[in-house]
């Protein structure tokens, strides 16, 4: 078996289900030790930690908001105290609610933008305040739709074109410490979360469909191997980069 993560410890947030969990198993296939980080979806994450261990893998279940400092400290504790320091991020954690513009509400904005960006700088945050810490690879969740500017979406898209700026900026701050930085920019994806919403199957999938030159949606399955890949040596030259797994979609 191929373990380039061997000795690694990871934080996948968000990754009780979809996205998360697909990248989550994937570093634990890796070699990697993760922690399988979740807010509420306690089930899910049992579910997730119980597939790792079962495929011979290493993994624990933190419940934390990232929203929340105090949260963090306490997953990256509990990460440390188990596993030793954190040296791969995986900022997955993310909601979204598509709509006209004129329907977003102030609710809608603070829990995007509170999740999706000020929940990734509080990660970092802590990731880099490890002082012990060698070499290391953040890797961000993006969205392709950050290029293509799909209609409905000027709040999410506005909260990841923030990530990919503090992924390039974080890049360059932290690149002295030997800790690289960079972002995965998903498509259209068939997550619980768009199945959840009635979006599989909908006009607007078949929409996303035509948009991908690769002719079909996402899978979680399809973003691992990417993830192990940044956060792997095989990476070990590529910081502040914006990397697009998306079938083609901009």
């Amino acid at each position: 078996m191929d373990t380039p993560l061997q000795n690694r410890t990871a934080i996948v947030t968000g990754a009780a289900k979809g996205i998360g969990a697909g990248i989550a198993t994937a570093l634990a296939a890796a070699g990697a030790r993760v922690v399988v980080n979740y807010r509420s979806d306690t089930t899910g994450a049992d579910r997730v930690v119980k597939q790792i261990t079962a495929a011979g893998g290493t993994a624990l279940a933190v419940a934390a908001d990232v929203r929340r400092r105090d949260d963090v400290a306490v997953l990256f504790a509990a990460a440390r105290k188990a596993f030793g320091p954190v040296d791969i991020l995986v900022n997955n954690a993310a909601v979204y609610a598509f709509g006209p513009l004129t329907a977003i509400t102030e609710d809608d904005y603070r829990e995007q933008i509170d999740t999706n960006l000020w929940g990734t700088l509080l990660t970092m945050q802590a990731l880099a305040a490890q002082d012990d810490l060698g070499e290391a690879s953040i890797i961000n969740l993006s969205t392709a739709g950050t290029a293509s500017h799909p209609l409905y979406s000027a709040l999410y898209v506005a909260t990841k074109s923030a990530v990919n700026s503090a992924t390039l900026i974080a890049a360059k701050e932290l690149a002295p410490r030997g800790i690289r930085v960079n972002a995965i920019a998903p498509s259209v994806s068939d997550t619980d979360g768009t199945r959840a919403m009635g979006f599989i199957g909908s006009p607007m999938a078949d929409a996303a469909i035509a948009d991908i030159p690769l002719g079909r949606l996402g899978t979680p399955d399809d973003y691992g191997p990417v993830a192990v890949f940044l956060a792997s040596p095989a990476a070990r030259w590529v910081t502040g980069d914006i990397l697009f797994a998306s079938g083609g979609q901009r």
